[in-house]
């Protein structure tokens, strides 16, 4: 919530995953796929049945990390947790793994997690295998290693009977497209670790001139940490990477004219109108805590209990360890008085001693410490209670001699109290409490001005981080101009934005601004972005395979005739996959 664009930091924890119950209609008259958005940043997994006691929305999403623990020493072995079963990414920050390098997977160990937690936690009641045709989603142009290495996983180590691959944008770019709009089109996709921009023409995607931006959400959270760290280095263990995803997501904008926007953070109105403070979790208690005279009284006797207790336990270890030395050597004694002269001699050995007088003179050394210890053991469990001498006693001894003092003298001393009293301390004076001199609340706030439009622009400006590589502006220039004029009309009529940074406000402007400034005078665009592109984006893969039948694509075809999967078995070779594509 906001108090005067005050924010708080939710630090919300994630929930596990249950084990759902799946409904018999994905099993009913056969099983129906499940589809895995298979994302660098979320995993999302859910069925794609007609049935309408189906859900159609995802039922699992999950960030794409695991965890493994090495174990206690001695204890269990090591313990692994995928997603949300974390509970916080923050704690364990140094131990999570990602299967993906950028968005392409690559450590099938850590994506073969991933795949058990979803067939687990859906509920996958097939035995020995999945027997549900898998829908998966890859990068554009993903490596032909990769997804080498992903089909032999599901169909050697699941025994899947049916894989069908595709890219997240263009299941979002063809689910979306309404009935007036274009099948042509240019669809910018911007997610967590890279960022696309691909042609479609007639409903085709154009993968030559694909183009890829390896700039994303993640590097957009690092360098929002990176600037935030050194403006506060007082708060450089509070600023997470997690604070800031939610800073990214919830208070970060990108400008339209991104020069013009920085000329108006200067500002010392506009500022004071649009900056947004993130309140950091403190502590209302100061160093210097105002503890009364009883409350330390009673924590220096709490101390002086635990040492003593620390002091007891050594004693009695040292007490236990002397005494075990002290029996051996006098059982070594014990051979030499019964003339067992072989053994003796051994055990001198043994104990690294040259005669008798040698031994008997470690034996008397032992006997005293074991006595000293034992002696203080004993003293110690007297002189429990030991009194703690704080300050100085409440009433001065004037005479230590015992000596009678004379009524004289008296008289004498108290003509001069007066001239002391002054420097007499007050007997019961209340402790001052510390009063703080700045306000704890304001100290621990982060105060987002320009972060807010920094963070986002390397988008479009990758050279903010050191990269050096092209923004979206200047590769959808790029582009386009390896089309003819023609194509690139209808290319820009329907340019499409998707991805998790389409959520940012103002990314549609700025798209149209760049589009305006590179495109001939008095030409036309249209710039189309989800409206609710987090809802969206988590439901358009399962509801993309109706829609290919809307375009005239069959299911089956889907399936077998555009990535067919079989299995050949030989004489001389071992199972092995092969797979079979077949382009139009």
């Amino acid at each position: 919530m906001a108090a005067g664009r005050v924010f708080a930091f939710r630090d919300a924890r994630w929930a596990p995953d249950p084990v759902l119950a799946p409904s018999p209609a994905v099993r009913s008259p056969q099983p129906v796929p499940l589809v895995i958005d298979n994302g660098s940043f979320q995993t999302r997994a859910g069925w794609a049945a007609a049935d309408p006691s189906v859900p159609a929305e995802p039922l699992l999403r999950f960030r794409s990390l695991a965890a493994r623990s090495r174990g206690a020493r001695g204890g269990a072995g090591a313990e692994t947790q995928v997603g949300n079963d974390l509970g916080s990414p923050e704690p364990l920050r140094w131990l999570l793994r990602s299967p993906f390098d950028r968005n392409v997977p690559v450590q099938l160990e850590l994506q073969e997690l991933l795949l058990d937690h979803v067939f687990q936690r859906l509920g996958v009641s097939s035995q020995g295998c999945v027997d549900h045709p898998i829908v998966l989603t890859e990068a554009v142009c993903n490596p032909l290693y990769s997804r080498q290495m992903m089909s032999e996983l599901l169909f050697e180590c699941y025994q899947v009977p049916k894989v069908s691959y595709g890219v997240d944008s263009l299941y979002s770019f063809y689910h979306n497209r309404r009935q007036n709009w274009p099948c042509s089109g240019l669809v910018i996709s911007s997610g967590y670790q890279c960022t696309h921009i691909l042609p479609v023409l007639e409903g085709r995607l154009d993968a030559k001139n694909c183009k890829r931006i390896n700039i994303g959400g993640c590097q957009a959270a690092v360098y929002l940490q990176r600037l935030l760290q050194l403006k506060y280095p007082g708060h450089f263990a509070a600023i997470t990477l997690s604070r800031m995803e939610e800073i990214l997501h919830e208070h970060s904008y990108i400008a339209e004219d991104y020069i013009e926007e920085l000329q108006k953070w200067r500002s010392p109105e506009y500022y004071e109108n649009n900056v947004h403070k993130m309140q950091l979790p403190f502590s209302n208690k100061l160093l210097g805590s105002t503890l009364t005279s009883e409350e330390k009284q009673e924590r220096r006797q709490q101390q002086l209990r635990r040492l003593q207790e620390l002091n007891a336990r050594r004693r009695e270890e040292k007490l236990q360890l002397d005494q075990e030395r002290l029996d051996r050597l006098l059982y070594v004694q014990e051979l030499l008085e019964d003339g067992q002269m072989d053994q003796f001699h051994k055990a001198l050995v043994e104990l690294n001693m040259d005669s008798a007088e040698e031994l008997q003179s470690y034996i008397n050394k032992l006997s005293l410490a074991v006595e000293q210890t034992k002696q203080k053991i004993l003293q110690a469990e007297v002189n429990i209670e030991v009194d703690v001498v704080d300050s100085k006693p409440e009433t001065p001894d004037l005479d230590p001699l015992g000596s009678e003092q004379s009524l004289e003298d008296v008289e004498s001393i108290n003509e001069f109290e007066p001239l002391f009293a002054e420097d007499q301390p007050e007997a019961e004076k209340p402790v001052a409490t510390v009063q703080p001199v700045f306000n704890l609340a304001e100290y621990h706030q982060l105060f987002l001005g320009t972060e807010r439009i920094r963070a986002p622009e390397i988008v479009f400006q990758p050279s903010l981080i050191g990269e050096d590589q092209a923004g979206i502006a200047e590769t959808m220039q790029y582009v386009l101009e390896r089309y003819p004029k023609e194509q690139q009309a209808i290319l820009v009529q329907n340019v499409f934005l998707t991805g998790g940074n389409a959520m940012y406000p103002g990314l549609k402007a700025r798209v149209q601004k760049e589009l305006l400034e590179m495109r001939p005078f008095q030409s036309s665009f249209q710039v189309r972005v989800l409206t609710d592109e987090q809802t969206s984006q988590k439901h358009h893969v399962l509801k993309s395979i109706p829609v290919w039948e809307r375009y005239g694509v069959s299911v089956l075809r889907a399936w077998d005739g555009e990535c067919s999967m079989t299995r050949h078995v030989t004489a001389a070779l071992t199972p092995r996959m092969m797979v079979k594509q077949r382009y139009s």
